[in-house]
Order: C-alpha cells, then structure tokens, then sequence
C-alpha cells in the first residue's frame, strides 16, 4: 500500500469514525488542483443491476446509466464490463461546508481538519427537485438536525397526491413508509421547508425526483449525519460545466444543463461554450475545439482531456502533434480515443461499508483545433443559474415554493 493511500485510510478512520456506513472520501490535492478520483472498471455478476452496482459504488442513477451507454438497467449479465466514473473535478466556489451541484446530482462536504489531518473532501450522490419543484439555489445553512422525522406534506403535495389518487395524511411518522427516512437536516431556505434527508426509495437516488429537498441514500445520509454541526454552511449551485487543469492539461466535465424549473435539458452549445469560457476565465489554454465540442455535446459527466495550459514555460507548441489530445499516451478523450494520463488522489472507501444537438462553433472567435487561445470570461444567458465562483461570494437564495420532500 503506498503512502497516499495510507494516509488516505487514516484520515477516512478519523473522519468517519463510528459512522454506521461508508463514504468515499478523498485527499483535496496539495497543490490546490481539482481533480479528485479515478474512473473504474469491474465485471458484474449475474443477479446485479446496474442500480445495485450504483449504490454499492456510492454512484447516482443517472451516473451509472451514462457511463455505460447501451448496458440494460436491470439484466447487466454475468461478466458484463461496468465502467465506474470515479474521477471528478471539485465544483469551483468555497471548499467549505457542504456544497451541492445541482446538474450533477452530487453533494460534496468539506469537513474542517483537525490538527495533523489533511484536508479531505467526502462525496455523495444525491436526488434533486422533480418538475414544478425545483431545488433553490445560493447560500444558506444547517438550521435543525432531526433523528427519526416525521414528515408534514404541505397542502400542495397533498393536493397533487390526491389528484393522482394517492392520498397522504396530514403526518407521516416515522417508519418504512415516511420518504424521509431516519435522518434529516434542515436548511435555512425556504422558511425550513427543504431539508437533505434519506429515502424509503433509493433506486431514485441520482435522479430529478423530490419535491425540491435533496435526497440520499439511507446508508450516506447516516454516514453524513453525525458529521455535520448546526449552523454548517450549505452552497446550492448550479455549474453542469466544470474545467480544471492536472499536469499541465486542460479537462472539461460536463453534465446536461438545469432550466429554471430544475430538470436536465437537451446540452445548449452557445450555452455550455460561454460557461467554459467563464471556467477558463484569463487563462490561455491551447484548446482540441473538435474534443471540447464532442464532450460539451456528449453531457456525460466524465472529465475528458480537450487541451492544455499553454502559459507554462515548457508548454508544448500547440500547432506539434503532441500538443493534441490524443496524439500522445493513454488517458480519456471526449471521444473515446486516447490521450496523456492525468493524476489526481485515488479514493478510499469508509470503514463498515454497507452495500447499499448537432455541435457548432463553440464560440465566434473559438479556434481551430489544437490552436491556442485566450479563454475570456463570458456572460451566461441564465443570470439565475449563476453558482458561486472561486472568489467565494455566492447569491442569497430567493423565495421559492416550499417542499417538504
């Protein structure tokens, strides 16, 4: 075992200790990089699913299902090879507390390091608003911790239950049947109507599908649960498209976009270009437009190689084969061809783990591929989708319709 690997396990020991389920935790890099994880492969045996294979790995319904296209849901087969997408790139805006990327149905924690700890950043995936009831965006924070809730549907979740011939009552306690499940932490917004809470439906985890509260697997949200003080800052944002560079290379995850109803749409090219340039801000990158729009187009969520820092001083020429993703060693590429490795710190799982449309010019002055060029912080064309930035300022949330669920 090497030695970022047992540091690694000794900071998930001190982090987790006594947690009753496990969490995938990683490193934050030294050198203030974002790019967490690895990507996977195993083989299924023959009674899995893939939403079997989703859970055990801490991964989301839609995670799973991207990352292995053409794969059925619920009959994988015995030795079925199962891509796991482990890599990530860290949402940019303040590692502090808990902050939640909507697009990507994930939740990330940064939990405060004791003295001689490393920094370490917990992740899980998580259900976001369904339809009419999406999640609010901004800044707010942990106002109540609650073991065993019982749940009080408002009167428009009633109403719509009702409609659908599925009557709630004016409670739910605790038990089986309460869509919270065993613990819940209430947020600031929306006078405390969202909470993030467990489920009595996990299959759903990763998916569009509450009532505007952020929902996680019974084994995460205990996990989570007794890590988190009232008071603990909470960012909601919204950034489907993220960029960091490793080793001197430029990579783009990319997760389908969120409307301003909160449910994923069909990847705006205009859209998603201007928000990579925003992610690039000043920096010069010598850019593959051709890789860049494949992996702006693709929304699959998995970060993908599409060029490189062009203001190191032993940056390649980026008109030489070599400054061309894919032209070199192995590594992933927006279309699936090969390209230089990146790094970036393995994860380690918890003690006591329980199983639980057509691409067009990026932008007017994009280059062609393999050229170099100034990324210039762009506008977005959804003002209210805008997420905290690297400078740490977020927005205050605005009213929005009050859920419980």
């Amino acid at each position: 075992m090497n030695m970022s690997i047992r540091s690694a396990c000794f900071i998930v020991c001190a982090v987790l200790a006594g947690a009753p389920a496990g969490a995938t935790v990683y490193e934050l890099p030294t050198d203030g990089g974002a790019v967490i994880g690895t990507d996977e492969h195993i083989k299924s045996t023959y009674q899995d699913t893939l939403l079997d294979i989703a859970r055990r790995y801490s991964l989301g319904y839609e995670e799973i299902i991207r990352a292995n296209p053409g794969t059925d849901l619920w009959i994988p087969g015995e030795g079925k090879d199962v891509l796991l997408p482990g890599q990530r790139i860290l949402p940019p805006g303040p590692r502090d507390g808990i902050v939640v990327n909507i697009p990507e149905h994930r939740l990330y924690y940064y939990p405060k390091p004791k003295k001689n700890e490393k920094p370490v950043v917990i992740t899980f995936p998580v259900s976001i608003g369904k339809m009419d009831w999406h999640t609010p965006l901004g800044q707010t924070r942990v106002i109540q911790k609650i073991k065993h809730p019982a749940w009080y549907p408002p009167e428009s979740v009633r109403k719509e239950h009702e409609a659908n011939g599925d009557p709630l009552p004016k409670v739910v306690l605790a038990g089986p049947d309460n869509p919270l499940g065993d613990y819940a932490m209430r947020l600031a917004v929306g006078d405390g109507a969202y909470m993030i809470h467990g489920t009595n439906n996990p299959m759903a985890v990763g998916m569009a599908v509450t009532h505007g509260c952020i929902r996680m697997y019974p084994e995460d949200v205990a996990s989570l649960f007794p890590l988190i003080p009232v008071g603990t800052k909470v960012y909601l944002i919204n950034e489907p498209v993220k960029t960091a560079f490793a080793d001197g290379k430029l990579l783009l995850e990319v997760h389908p976009p969120v409307d301003a109803q909160g449910q994923s749409t069909d990847p705006d090219m205009q859209l998603l270009s201007e928000r990579l340039d925003k992610a690039l801000g000043t920096t010069t990158a010598a850019i593959h437009w051709d890789f860049a729009r494949q992996a702006l187009q693709a929304a699959n969520g998995m970060p993908v190689i599409v060029g490189l820092q062009a203001d190191l001083p032993d940056a390649p020429d980026a008109q030489s084969p070599s400054a061309v993703p894919g032209s070199a060693t192995p590594g992933p590429t927006a279309d699936g061809s090969t390209a230089p490795e990146s790094t970036a710190p393995a994860a380690t799982n918890a003690p006591a783990a329980v199983a639980p449309a057509a691409a067009t010019s990026p932008t007017s002055g994009a280059a062609p591929a393999g050229q170099t060029r100034a990324a210039a912080p762009a506008a977005t064309s959804n003002p209210t989708a805008d997420a905290p930035q690297a400078s740490g300022t977020t927005p205050a949330i605005a009213a929005a319709p009050p859920a419980q669920r």
